[in-house]
């Protein structure tokens, strides 16, 4: 799907950010409408159809995270992305675990929020893999019907616990997954608080997929809030 075809709904109480994100994505091709209150985006989504959402946190009314969660039941698969102040940490991590697909902080960059969007949409619209499909990212390649890891055609010797972090990590390529989330997953909800035992296992897992482990390429870090898989074709380190 090009730009030229992408419906973005803005939902932002704040008219001076909704304008500059407006002009910004319709100068790239990106079709948009906004909203000022959650009440008014649902209302919307009852009539048209839209490729993503960005959405504030921070609204009156009903609030975006009430505003998510409404949007999230009504259509399953749309992309949201959640705008967010950088020091509210918290509200990133519930609004992931209650079903964003990403976050955008404020002051946000342009670039960053198109290529977010963009990644989004990207995965929404491709095709659901069979669950044993294989997974690959750059030189990491995992065949979960076997079990295996490869890095650049070479075998990778995983623990159980390292292999199950990666294969969630890559079946979730380029989503930021929360600690508890990722704990949750892995160890069951007794180990929903265990932070740094799961950073000791990221910290293995690294010396064994990343050339240089202290500036990875695949298995990137959100700060305070969990981890994400770089996507196919990315470059971004962190």
């Amino acid at each position: 799907m090009s730009d030229l075809s992408t419906r973005i709904l803005l939902v932002d109480d704040e008219a001076a950010i909704r304008r500059a994100l407006r002009t910004s994505l319709q100068e790239l091709g990106f079709e948009t409408t906004e909203a000022s209150r959650g009440e008014e985006a649902l209302h919307l989504l009852q009539s048209q159809s839209f490729d993503a959402v960005l959405l504030d946190l921070n609204m009156p009314g009903i609030g975006g995270m009430r505003t998510l969660t409404r949007m999230r039941t009504q259509c399953p698969r749309m992309p949201i992305l959640i705008l967010t102040v950088r020091d509210d940490e918290e509200d990133k991590i519930e609004a992931l675990e209650s079903g964003a697909d990403d976050y955008v902080t404020k002051p946000f960059s342009m670039r960053e929020c198109v290529a977010r969007i963009r990644a989004a949409v990207r995965r929404a619209k491709a095709p659901d893999k069979p669950g044993n499909a294989p997974l690959e990212v750059g030189e990491i390649r995992l065949l979960p019907e076997q079990r295996l890891v490869y890095k650049g055609g070479q075998p990778v010797h995983l623990t159980p616990k390292e292999y199950e972090i990666l294969h969630y990590l890559m079946t979730n390529a380029g989503r930021a997954v929360t600690h508890g989330k990722l704990l949750t997953t892995v160890w069951g909800a007794d180990y929903r608080q265990e932070i740094d035992y799961l950073r000791t296992f990221v910290r293995q897992l690294r010396k064994k997929i990343e050339e240089d482990p202290s500036n990875p390429k695949y298995l990137l870090t959100d700060a305070y809030v969990g981890y994400r898989f770089a996507e196919s074709g990315s470059t971004m380190t962190q």
